[in-house]
């Protein structure tokens, strides 16, 4: 696929051509026996959607592409501290690398790893995988829980006007963030309990280090005052 984008409507890649590309990449990376052509035919005569089929499809070609991703699957590994190089080497084919920085940006997301999920998908262009939809809701989903919220709106605005085929599932979801961010303050309660539940992510992927407990020391110093601000609201003191 091309690294620029293309002025136009997003939408998925056709079952066609997404396994004319597909196939054309396996054969490319030297992957044309018998054995690996019967299960590539095997995947894409069954079920199941062109980015699955897409992602098994390098993991048949590529080891190291499954190995990543079987990885980024379990909730038992340690969560990565950087974007890996399979994913941010631009000498390497773009509809490997661009759809498998999708699937692995996904499987991260899933994992509620938002950091590295959004900054492998700022490394690729919707433009270059088979499922933008795909690219841009997972994106949004990053972008608003680490409270990016100008982002995500941007995102967000991008998938509804440009993605003509995005599932029911991902408009449901992009409009409760809507709703949600709209009544974002900036130093309200609802802004620590975001921060709160942000923190509790961190210390659930074992990242208590400086970053988290700068995180803590805001919100603590944020509902110091609050408290002052209570406090002088009450008139500060008895004898009224």
């Amino acid at each position: 696929m091309k690294d620029t984008p293309a002025f136009s409507n997003l939408h998925s890649l056709d079952l066609k051509e997404a396994r004319a590309q597909a196939d054309a990449w396996l054969k490319q990376v030297g992957k044309a026996d018998p054995a690996t052509q019967k299960a590539f035919a095997d995947l894409w005569n069954g079920e199941g959607a062109v980015l699955t089929k897409v992602t098994e499809t390098i993991c048949l070609g590529d080891p190291a592409a499954k190995k990543l991703l079987d990885e980024a699957r379990n909730p038992k590994t340690s969560a990565p501290s950087e974007v890996p190089s399979l994913v941010k080497d631009r000498k390497l084919p773009a509809f490997y690398r661009a759809n498998l920085g999708l699937a692995y940006a996904k499987a991260l997301s899933n994992r509620r790893v938002y950091e590295e999920a959004l900054e492998t998908l700022e490394s690729i262009k919707p433009e270059q995988v088979v499922d933008p939809g795909a690219y841009l809701f997972h994106r949004a989903v990053a972008e608003h829980a680490l409270m990016k919220r100008n982002e995500a709106a941007h995102t967000i605005i991008r998938l509804l006007d440009d993605v003509s085929d995005s599932p029911a599932r991902y408009m449901s979801l992009l409009k409760l963030m809507i709703v949600d961010m709209a009544g974002w303050q900036e130093k309200d309660l609802g802004a620590i309990a975001r921060k709160m539940d942000n923190i509790e992510r961190r210390l659930d992927l074992s990242r208590g280090g400086p970053k988290t407990q700068k995180i803590q020391k805001d919100v603590i110093a944020r509902l110091d005052e609050l408290i002052k601000e209570k406090e002088q609201q009450g008139g500060g003191g008895c004898g009224d």
